[in-house]
């Protein structure tokens, strides 16, 4: 078990190259054979062993040449410049996988899957996300641009609604499906178009993703 116990709750926006809905989510092959994600997680509430992590806010930029399981990522790790030096460490050892189960939350997994972590960015974040109505944007100057759509029918021009339930998932448990376009530019450079993007609720532990009583 982990030495420090932590907890987050609060809602993300993920963005990635893949096709609306996004294989990776069924254990496919990455639409394009190869993934680039920026993501931005804004904590409503949670702490870090004694380190309270109300309303601060991480991102990211990532990369892998194939699917994430292959490995050799590539991450940039963005921490909210309003946070302490100890609320800076706690939020990079979640973001990093430590104080965590092996396996339990995509935090962990995905930091097995890197060949290479860039020294964190300190930098205002500029985040909004509404999980429901399937909008967010994302804005770290210098290192990212990006903002989240519902989906439109082709048809009928309104917005269409789909979620993916991962009653098992490392991440969340239901997802609202939009799509977005974003760019990244510094150590890892991505140009992402009406590509899938996600938005969802978190609550998750070192333990794993806590799930709502049925």
């Amino acid at each position: 078990m982990p030495d420090v116990t932590w907890t987050i709750k609060g809602r993300e926006f993920i963005h990635c190259n893949c096709d609306y809905g996004c294989p990776c989510q069924f254990n496919a092959r990455p639409t394009h054979g190869h993934c680039h994600a920026v993501a931005g997680i804004e904590i409503a509430e949670g702490h870090h062993g004694d380190t309270k992590l109300d309303g601060l806010q991480v991102a990211c930029v990532l990369a892998w040449p194939g699917a994430i399981h292959e490995g050799r990522g590539h991450a940039t790790p963005i921490i909210d410049e309003r946070a302490t030096p100890e609320q800076r460490e706690a939020l990079l050892r979640i973001m990093s996988g430590e104080d965590t189960e092996p396996g339990a939350t995509f935090f962990q997994v995905f930091a097995t899957t890197y060949e290479k972590v860039n020294d964190p960015i300190f930098a205002q974040i500029d985040l909004e996300i509404d999980v429901d109505g399937r909008t967010a944007r994302l804005r770290v100057p210098g290192v990212i641009d990006a903002r989240g759509e519902p989906i439109l029918n082709p048809v009928t021009g309104q917005p269409h609604q789909a979620r993916i339930n991962l009653p098992n998932g490392f991440e969340y448990t239901v997802a609202e499906i939009g799509r977005g376009w974003g760019t990244a530019t510094g150590a890892i450079e991505l140009d992402l178009e009406d590509s899938h993007a996600h938005f969802a609720h978190l609550h998750m532990t070192g333990s794993g993703v806590v799930r709502p009583t049925p």
